[in-house]
């Protein structure tokens, strides 16, 4: 499996063009992983244009690539996204990391009510800056053409507010339905509660903006894995996988 590597102005490019690597890029493909001139790898924008090419010069200040094939990866659809609650150590953070591995297209955290972690000022805004550097990282690991875009913060009231725009879908152990029986008709955005669930008044606003309630299985799945497990599920019933 070829190496991948982001570079920001692939939109248009033809083959025989050549792009140069640099900065943390040119770093990882030079110092990291070692490549050498005539090796293969992937260049993607992360916005939907990926491409094969060949190593043509390794510097440490820069790495210029030939490219071979260019390919414009269209918009999924209809488009999974997860609305993810805030969780106390790193556990919101490896849903992040895996969910962008298994293909979620955008990422909203979800202030919750019964969230310990509180993101206010400086702190979530960092917060929000390292979640888009997980997911940068797991993009490329991924070798993902386009990089799920992780919004702002938002409260109960902003998470419904998104059902205008999307199928809300509440992931739910005490709900009726099963993921694999709940209606989807359009954009479909997973929510998963912080660890000590989701608050029943929450459940209320959310339920009133149109949201559907969905179980998974038999068992109480963590705030990281949950998640996981619905985007799988979505995927596969969607014809996505």
């Amino acid at each position: 499996m070829a190496h991948c590597y982001w570079h920001d102005a692939l939109a248009g490019a033809e083959p025989g063009a050549v792009v140069t690597l640099e900065g943390e890029e040119a770093h990882h493909a030079a110092v990291v992983s070692r490549m050498r001139r005539g090796e293969r790898v992937l260049v993607s924008d992360g916005a939907g244009t990926l491409a094969e090419g060949i190593i043509d010069r390794v510097e440490r200040d820069g790495v210029d690539v030939v490219l071979q094939r260019v390919e414009a990866v269209p918009q999924p659809s209809p488009r999974i996204a997860l609305a993810q609650a805030l969780a106390k150590g790193d556990r919101a953070e490896l849903a992040v990391q895996a969910s962008t591995e298994l293909g979620v297209d955008v990422i909203v955290p979800w202030q919750a009510r019964r969230s310990v972690v509180q993101w206010k000022g400086d702190r979530g805004d960092k917060a929000i800056e390292r979640w888009r550097r997980i997911v940068r990282e797991a993009g490329k690991q991924a070798i993902r053409a386009r990089l799920p875009e992780v919004t702002g913060v938002v409260d109960t009231a902003g998470l419904a507010a998104l059902g205008a725009r999307w199928q809300l879908v509440v992931l739910d152990p005490t709900a009726p339905a099963s993921i694999a029986e709940v209606p989807i008709e359009r954009d479909a955005l997973l929510v998963v509660g912080p660890e000590g669930g989701i608050d029943p008044g929450e459940l209320e606003a959310l339920d009133a903006a149109g949201a559907v309630r969905a179980r998974m299985g038999d068992h109480v799945l963590r705030t990281s894995t949950a998640g996981l497990a619905g985007l799988a599920a979505l995927s596969l019933r969607l014809g996505r996988w």
